[in-house]
Parts: C-alpha cells; sequence; structure tokens
C-alpha cells in the first residue's frame, strides 16, 4: 500500500499519462468491453466525460498518475439514482492499493452526490482480482451474463453485474 497517494479531479493534462496505461489495458483485451484497437480520440470520450460525470486520477507524491477511475450515473430518467463507475489501474502499479483507493473514493462520491446504488454492468468474471476487491467493498454479483466476453486466452467468459446499495 502506498503510504501517501492523492486523488484528485483529472485534467486535460493528465490525459497522456491516463492514455498511457489505458491503451495498453484495452489492447490486451482481458478487462475492458472496449475494442481492442480503440484509438485515442475515442477513448478520450469514454474516460474523461462531461459533468455530471467525473474522472479522477490517483498519483503518488512525485504527481505520477497511478491509476484512474471515471464514474457516471450509471441510467437516466427514473433511474438516474444508481452510480457506475470504472477504473483503471497502470499494470506497473498493481498490487499497492491503487485500486482499493480508487474505489473508496468512487464509494464516498456517489454517496455524496445522492446516489442510492453503485452498479458495475461488466465485470470480467476471469478478472479475479477484481471481482474479490468489489466483493471486499460490498459489491455481490447479481447476475452473470454467460459467455458474454470473449478474452483472447480463456475464451468466452462470462460478465458479472455487481452491485451495492451506498
Amino acid at each position: 500500500m502506498l503510504a501517501r497517494m492523492l486523488i484528485r479531479t483529472a485534467t486535460a493534462e493528465d490525459w497522456p499519462a491516463i492514455w498511457a496505461f489505458l491503451r495498453r489495458i484495452v489492447a490486451a483485451g482481458e478487462t475492458y468491453t472496449y475494442p481492442r484497437d480503440l484509438d485515442e480520440d475515442r477513448a478520450r470520450d469514454i474516460w474523461m466525460p462531461q459533468p455530471p460525470s467525473r474522472t479522477v486520477v490517483a498519483t503518488d507524491p512525485d504527481g505520477t498518475v497511478l491509476g484512474s477511475a471515471k464514474m457516471n450515473p450509471n441510467h437516466m430518467g427514473p433511474a438516474a439514482h444508481i452510480a457506475g463507475a470504472s477504473f483503471m489501474v497502470a499494470p506497473e502499479q498493481g498490487g499497492r492499493g491503487v485500486g482499493r483507493a480508487l474505489g473508496e473514493h468512487v464509494l464516498e462520491w456517489a454517496r455524496a452526490e445522492g446516489y442510492k446504488a453503485m452498479q458495475f454492468n461488466a465485470v470480467v468474471e476471469s478478472n479475479t482480482r477484481a471481482v474479490a476487491l468489489w466483493r471486499s467493498l460490498g459489491f455481490e454479483v447479481i447476475g452473470t451474463v454467460p459467455k458474454a466476453f470473449d478474452h483472447p486466452t480463456k475464451g468466452y467468459v462470462g460478465l458479472h453485474i455487481m452491485h451495492r446499495f451506498l
């Protein structure tokens, strides 16, 4: 676990650092439903959405971007009280508590914004580290879409829908 980590709103100046790991994670095709050849402009549109959505970065004391999260309403209209979020940690920063810190931050943000619950729509079931982290933060798998994700080495695996009340 990092002794000191700052989580702050992402700025346009943070984008090159985010893109550096987002591009590698998406191209690997193991954890996100984004196209593996996602181009930078489309990635920026997805990862840096406008309010009421928000994107944050986790940085070390030197300002190095360790990971990022984007949070947003998961639904519209009468279901707009459910939040959603996505997370990416630079692969070389894994195992240092960055994902947990981002997860806790996002849950606090959602509560402060008045959301009643948070739902993750597509957690790849073979991403056992992420599933374990979200379970440890109070999320439950409320359903799994069987064989919904074509993993590059495991073949077709399920996509979990994970949820927790706030």
